[in-house]
């Protein structure tokens, strides 16, 4: 179905959206033409209709942008609108496009290496003149038809169409330079001359299928970047009946009970009937697996740990197609149809450019011949201004500088979900962040340790031992384990006899040797008869998480463990800060914990800001530099997302967080916003590069050709080289190695 949403980010709160598929697109003055109808339609606010990824966005009344009334609208030009693609769908269309344009392009390159061959020897003077060299010029023509009438076909069509909706643009004047330099030739040869221009018909034909086939690759390759989100291929196991299935997980209905393997990944979106552990990472972010207990959710792409108890059950929540995961593929593709200001500076630029061009032919046939020039002369420089003006460049400039972009972003680790924020990123001046799962990492330590008088002897040993037992996946027991294993003496092994484990409180240890010790939660141990001493509270720790230790004697040791920084977060908010950007810390938790974590990652007390409401939060960021970038997982966070000129939302964000950023980062850690930053300001030059180089090329172009006489051959040559260069420069950031992670 199509995605519907009451409300899209950053658009006026008027009306409904929606997000459809287009089919029949040959290149953006096509979507430039369905965009113009779909605008003039009653009842629509607003359109836009991306050409690289071939989606429609709308907005406005409910009834006005339903699926029938816009599909007949389209239809009437010569599209097809559809339901948004699956990505699989949409790659296969294009790889289904790549072939088509092989073919039409090997069917071009074949015939028309002949009709070169025959009117170079023309040029050249290596056939007599006369009748073989008129011959030859039949010839030329002969071999130039499979081109015109096969390989230019997508051409003429699209025309028609654009035509029809009243938006002409570029193949409107491919179609008139191939078939005008088909009419011309054939007019000359009546006449009895060999100076055709089939060469110039087939040239066109070409290489803007070439420019095409090079085009649409970079489209696939901007497309794979969403294969970092893909899931394993597998079945499911489901429970229907007491009996137990297994099935694809299309297959699978909300409700079903599914059964999930130890090490298994998960395929659905869930809520737990049994607890577990799960390795959340690629979803989450976290770099250490979390004990979920009943009722829960989990969503596709955890994998499943295990909890000592079997497979663990799970109710069916979402199936393909609405899982959590899927929605942010959606989202991404919903926003990529947003036009930043250098697209509409673009589109602008070429809807009146393929009309000024047409009327600039018009009026240079009569004026050239007016002017003291033969017909034959005055055709041919009509003919050239047709074909020198093709703004394919123009329209071409941005969509896939943002589209190629968004690629690298996806293999730097940052999923970009509007990529209209490409134009603020490369603006950006400050950068704040949240605390709590944005700075810190999940991989806890100990940063205090309260005990009795006297520690029994291999206490260090002891713990390793009775943290290791079990293998024990819970990141404060990791902790315990870390800690232990730098501080025993090597060759200590203590021997464990027996473990028993209490879910989400603790565990038991029995040594060979007799003793017993009891390690977990606070209120656990203090169920179970122990006696804890005041003094094990220390307001210095009191941010940090408390593990109880107790042996045969009663309370034996308190730890204090802190989830510290990221591993990168130092590194780089040291970078941020050399490329001159203002930092901070925008956090909602205790003064203590903001500012350990702010020495621990190098930022200046005065750029670390403690217990903040979310109102507060969003007044200090619009206190900074201007456009700023926020970093949040939470709800919390959701007000400075949408606060700030771009929203980040880090691994292991909330979905309110994720909905409300415009980049979600897909790797743990904050080097993502590094690498972010420097692959926006690479693709905004290339943006403003291209743009200015297709604009200044039409713009000179037509004044070129109007004052002095070009080759309709010349015309074609550089048109085609001004739209292979917009494309090569945008694939240098598809096809370059992205940023180290």
């Amino acid at each position: 179905m199509a995605v519907t949403l009451a409300q899209a980010e950053g658009e006026p709160a008027a009306g409904h959206t929606a997000l459809y598929s287009l089919h029949g697109m040959w290149c953006t003055s096509c979507a430039l033409a369905v965009e113009g109808v779909l605008q003039r339609a009653a009842g629509i606010e607003s359109a836009s209709v991306h050409y690289p990824t071939a989606t429609v966005w709308v907005q406005g009344e409910s009834d006005a942008i339903g699926f029938e009334a816009l599909a007949a609208r389209v239809a009437r030009i010569g599209y097809r609108l559809g339901p948004l693609e699956a990505v699989v769908d949409a790659a296969a269309r294009l790889e289904k496009e790549s072939r088509y344009l092989s073919l039409r392009l090997m069917v071009a390159a074949v015939f028309g290496m002949w009709t070169m061959l025959a009117s170079l020897l023309i040029y050249a003077g290596a056939v007599p003149a006369g009748r073989i060299e008129l011959v030859m010029a039949w010839l030329s023509g002969g071999f130039a038809l499979p081109v015109v009438l096969y390989a230019g076909v997508p051409f003429y069509r699209a025309g028609w169409r654009t035509l029809r909706a009243g938006r002409p643009g570029m193949d409107v004047l491919v179609s008139l330079g191939v078939l005008g330099a088909v009419a011309v030739s054939v007019w000359l040869l009546a006449r009895g001359s060999a100076e055709v221009y089939f060469d110039t018909a087939v040239m066109l034909v070409t290489l803007l299928l070439v420019g095409r086939l090079a085009e649409t690759l970079c489209r696939q390759r901007g497309l794979k970047a969403f294969d970092a989100l893909a899931l394993p291929q597998a079945d499911v196991t489901l429970e229907r009946g007491g009996k137990r299935q297994t099935r694809p997980p299309e297959e699978a209905v909300r409700g079903d009970t599914l059964l999930l393997s130890h090490d298994e990944t998960l395929l659905l979106d869930a809520t737990l009937a049994t607890p577990g552990w799960f390795d959340t990472a690629t979803l989450s972010g976290e770099s250490v697996p979390r004990y979920l207990a009943a009722g829960q959710k989990v969503f596709a792409g955890y994998r499943y740990l295990g909890s000592g108890q079997g497979p663990v059950r799970l109710t069916i929540d979402a199936t393909p197609g609405e899982r959590r995961v899927d929605r942010l593929c959606e989202q991404m593709r919903l926003l990529q149809t947003r036009k930043g200001e250098l697209t509409k500076l673009a589109d602008r630029f070429a809807a009146w450019l393929s009309p000024a061009a047409l009327l600039l032919a018009l009026i240079t046939l009569p004026a050239v011949w007016i002017l003291g020039a033969g017909t034959e002369e005055a055709v041919v420089r009509a003919l050239s201004v047709l074909v020198v003006a093709c703004p394919c460049a123009v329209g071409l400039a941005v969509p896939l500088a943002a589209l190629a972009g968004s690629g690298q972003a996806m293999q730097a680790g940052v999923a970009i979900r509007d990529p209209a924020a490409f134009e603020l990123l490369a603006g950006v001046r400050a950068v704040a962040f949240d605390k709590t799962n944005t700075l810190t990492a999940g991989r806890h330590r100990v940063v205090h340790l309260v005990h009795r008088e006297a520690l029994p002897e291999g206490f260090a040993a002891r713990l390793a031992a009775a943290a290791a037992a079990g293998e024990s996946e819970h990141p404060l027991t990791l902790g315990l384990l870390r800690w232990a294993s730098e501080t025993a003496h090597p060759g200590e092994k203590p021997a464990v006899a027996q473990r028993e484990e209490v879910a989400g409180a603790g565990h038991r240890v029995s040594f060979a040797d007799g003793q017993c010790w009891r390690l977990g939660r606070a209120a656990w141990l203090e169920e179970q008869g122990v006696a804890l001493p005041e003094s094990v509270e220390d307001a210095d720790y009191a941010f940090a998480s408390q593990v109880v230790l107790a042996d045969d004697d009663g309370w034996l040791a308190t730890f204090h463990l802190a989830d510290p920084p990221v591993a990168d977060a130092r590194a780089s908010l040291a970078e941020l800060a050399r490329l001159g950007y203002v930092t901070a810390l925008i956090s909602g938790d205790r003064q203590g914990a903001v500012s350990w974590l702010g020495g621990e990652v190098g930022l200046a007390a005065s750029a670390c800001y403690a217990q903040r409401t979310p109102e507060a939060k969003a007044r200090l960021l619009a206190g900074l530099p201007a456009p700023t970038l926020y970093v949040g997982d939470g709800v919390n966070d959701t007000l400075c997302l949408a606060a700030a000129g771009v929203g980040v939302a880090p691994m292991n964000a909330s979905e309110a967080a994720r909905e409300g950023a415009a980049a979600q980062l897909l790797a743990p850690g904050i080097g993502g916003v590094v690498r972010l930053l420097g692959i926006a300001r690479r693709t905004r030059r290339v943006m403003i590069q291209n743009l200015a180089f297709s604009a200044l090329y039409n713009t000179l172009a037509l004044g070129l050709v109007v004052a002095m006489a070009i080759p309709p051959l010349a015309a074609v040559l550089a048109m085609a080289a001004s739209s292979l260069s917009v494309t090569l420069n945008a694939a240098r950031l598809a096809w370059a190695e992205p940023p180290e992670s």
